[in-house]
């Protein structure tokens, strides 16, 4: 059976709550995921494509609304189709919800942190 943390990666933002208790529940449960803080390494169009995927959401539904760049970038606009947004939140990581935890070809949204779980 192979380790269960060679295959776990969360893309974290320290600063996060949520982040931090998502990380604490691996650690718990004795993964040592791989962290990528994804405000300092953000991912690229293809890896954040295939992140959507794997969660089942649209490019829209991993926005974070509340930031300032959803407004000044005009994200708010209906019209805009999936490659717009996910070059939005490439160019400003700050717009991806977090943390997002990756497992055997599978991801989650740690909001709430157990939803993890069902992907371990």
């Amino acid at each position: 059976m192979p380790n269960p943390s060679e295959t776990v990666t969360i893309y974290h933002n320290p600063r996060c709550s949520k982040s931090r208790q998502t990380l604490d529940l691996l650690h718990q449960r004795g993964i040592d995921p791989t962290v990528v803080e994804y405000l300092k390494t953000p991912p690229d169009a293809t890896a954040l494509k295939r992140i959507i995927r794997q969660l089942g959401l649209r490019p829209r539904d991993l926005l974070r609304k509340g930031e300032e760049e959803y407004k000044t970038a005009g994200l708010d606009d209906p019209t805009l189709d999936d490659d717009a947004i996910i070059a939005a939140m490439i160019e400003h990581p700050k717009l991806i919800e977090r943390p997002i935890v990756l497992a055997h070809g599978k991801a989650a949204l740690g909001r709430p942190p157990e939803n993890v779980l069902e992907i371990l």
